[in-house]
């Protein structure tokens, strides 16, 4: 059955049921992924899929089904499935489906191009890095596990009361993870890149940075436990920003299980950081023209200059607390419920350079890497304890590697306690929701080490 056709049908079967509004959510995309290593192919996946997820008000209530079949056994099983999800929810919250707009901003995100590399050239270019990391020093194992990646994918929202929007975006990328061996040692690095514009590859940059970094951790040693003046790379803030993105959801404040809960208007930042959550970014595949309500979205600061001025809300939130909407509904796929989620959340970049910032650090410790995000950090709290490899600076210089050490502190406090933020803006890994930031300096953070 034709697309169009089936929404139609399946509204107006909704509407027979009861249903006194309802909505389709179309997913339908490609991706690919290969992985190498000495050469060989150890891991190959091509894969198109589809679904739809359907959700209508019924008696006050929101119930949501899925499927991926788009035939007439799929819609008599969708409507009831929805009408019986409906009845077995207890939440009193007032639920809505969004009429649409006049106006949604373009986002460029897509590019064809994409689409047109073959598959002998991505597996080529997997080849490459593995090779090209290999190559950069001798003390480098010849395998390199490498992979190269690719996606396309396809969003649709339709409703019954005239939203109907789409959005089409894709990318590719791929990584590099070399090994050194030294005098019995052994060290690893990674690197990563993605982007919508194939031309712009560059595979050997990518291989060298990850060779660098595992040649430096050769050398790698502990240091005294204390206190430390610390540069967070850029790499690592946007980790750390992205761990604890969920102080900033208005959903989790409501429920209690944010720290920000009604801090509107509070300092809650250095003065010198402004965190903005931009879904028009061009090449980001997180980008997008709507929310997952079908909301227009825009650029908002979440965080200016250090104060709170807003948590990020979809309908229902906005309505609990007498707000607008942020335009930050979400959904994980087309089978599952409304949220609430950034697009591109990030930290404002100041027009400091990545030396610039070590000269301003001085003497401590830059930290390129945490570990143990899952088990070592409370999203709650906001405390965090990981293991984490980096570099002593002193004099504004590296002056050695430094590894098997913790870095211990508190998200919320961290925040304040921002001396310096760099302009080396990274958003490092590609994913539905994106975290950026440049790098961070902070001028006390507690490290234990030998």
């Amino acid at each position: 059955m034709e697309r169009r056709e089936f929404y139609q049908k399946l509204f107006e079967r909704a509407k027979e049921a009861g249903f006194s509004a309802c909505e389709v959510y179309y997913a339908a995309g490609s991706s690919f992924s290969a992985t190498v290593f000495g050469g060989e192919i150890t891991d190959y996946s091509a894969a198109d899929a589809r679904g739809l997820g359907f959700r209508g008000l019924i008696d006050g209530k929101m119930g949501y089904a899925s499927s991926q079949a788009l035939d007439d056994e799929a819609i008599e099983l969708l409507v009831e499935g929805a009408r019986e999800n409906a009845a077995l929810i207890e939440c009193a919250d007032e639920q809505f489906l969004f009429a649409g707009a006049k106006h949604y901003a373009e986002v460029d995100n897509f590019n064809p191009e994409v689409d047109t590399v073959s598959v002998a050239e991505k597996l080529e270019l997997c080849r490459s890095l593995e090779t090209l990391a290999a190559r950069a020093d001798a003390r480098l194992r010849p395998e390199a596990e490498s992979t190269v990646f690719s996606e396309s994918d396809n969003v649709e929202i339709v409703n019954t009361l005239g939203l109907d929007v789409h959005h089409h975006f894709n990318l590719i990328g791929g990584a590099v993870q070399p090994v050194a061996n030294e005098n019995g040692r052994a060290s690893s690095g990674y690197a990563l890149f993605y982007g919508n514009d194939p031309a712009k590859i560059d595979a050997e940059k990518t291989a060298l940075e990850a060779a660098k970094e595992a040649v430096d951790g050769l050398s790698a040693e502990s240091v005294p436990s204390g206190a430390y003046r610390v540069l967070l790379r850029n790499d690592v803030a946007a980790q750390m920003l992205g761990t604890f993105a969920g102080v900033f959801s208005a959903d989790l404040a409501q429920k209690g299980l944010s720290l920000l809960r009604g801090r509107e208007g509070e300092r809650v930042a250095a003065e010198c950081v402004t965190i903005i959550d931009d879904p028009h970014l061009p090449g980001q595949p997180s980008s997008t023209p709507f929310d997952g309500e079908g909301v227009p979205t825009f650029r908002k600061e979440i965080v200016s200059a250090g104060v709170l001025k807003t948590l990020l809300h979809n309908l229902k939130t906005a309505k609990k607390q007498g707000v607008s909407t942020t335009a930050n509904a979400v959904r994980a796929g087309y089978s599952s419920p409304v949220g609430v989620a950034p697009a591109n959340l990030f930290i404002q970049p100041s027009n400091l350079g990545f030396d610039d910032m070590l000269d301003v650090l001085g003497d401590g410790l830059l930290i390129t890497d945490l570990q143990g995000w899952h088990a070592g950090a409370d999203v709650v709290s906001g405390d965090f304890s990981l293991p984490a490899r980096g570099y002593r600076i002193e004099g504004g210089r590296i002056t050695g590697s430094v590894n098997q050490i913790t870095l211990a502190g508190n998200f919320f406090s961290l925040l304040k306690d921002i001396e310096a933020v760099g302009g080396d803006l990274k958003f490092p890994v590609p994913s539905a929701v994106a975290f950026g930031s440049p790098s961070l300096l902070l001028p006390a953070l507690s490290v234990a080490g030998k």
